[in-house]
């Protein structure tokens, strides 16, 4: 398990899923806003391709997020589009409701920061994220992540068009980052 401050990251379990799914991806307008896609219901049993882990999957890294104190599953992170030759990828993360507003999120990105440059080797992440996620924009900026720019009118979100902002993390300005003892 990779840990934080708050969270760790861990492999996703079976039972994570049906938390996961009723939590995040049974909302319509939260997974409309998350997920870059129309939301569309699935049947009991369907094996949810957001959710199920395809261990030979190389270029996406699901994880459960947990908290340390107890060990209550608080929501999912990725790291996605990974590009070996290029050596980039994106980060995503998603947060059960009653786990929002804790601090729980910039924990996330930095845990995924560590993961993406010092296990993976990674040269840059990246985070698109909607205008108004002033949740996420905050959690990037507090790891150090650069707005690179405004993607106007990029995503089709419930009926109508939103911005998304483009920010983006090199190595060395990470590793050149103070960050909190533990990381």
């Amino acid at each position: 398990m990779l840990k934080g401050g708050k969270v760790g990251l861990r492999a996703r379990h079976e039972d994570d899923i049906p938390v996961l799914r009723t939590e995040l991806y049974d909302d319509v307008v939260n997974a409309s806003r998350a997920e870059g896609g129309p939301w569309r219901p699935l049947s009991p049993g369907t094996k949810d391709p957001r959710l199920v882990v395809d261990g030979t999957e190389q270029k996406h890294v699901p994880f459960s997020v947990i908290e340390l104190d107890g060990g209550t599953l608080v929501g999912t992170a990725t790291l996605w589009g990974i590009d070996t030759h290029h050596r980039t990828a994106h980060i995503g993360l998603a947060l059960l409701p009653a786990s929002r507003g804790k601090g729980y999120g910039t924990d996330v990105v930095a845990v995924l920061c560590h993961y993406g440059f010092v296990v993976r080797g990674l040269h840059r992440l990246q985070i698109e994220t909607l205008a108004d996620n002033d949740a996420m924009l905050r959690a990037a900026e507090r790891n150090g992540f650069v707005r690179e720019g405004v993607l106007r009118s990029s995503a089709w979100v419930m009926g109508e068009f939103l911005d998304e902002v483009l920010l983006g993390l090199l190595t060395r300005d990470w590793t050149a980052a103070p960050r909190p003892a533990g990381r």
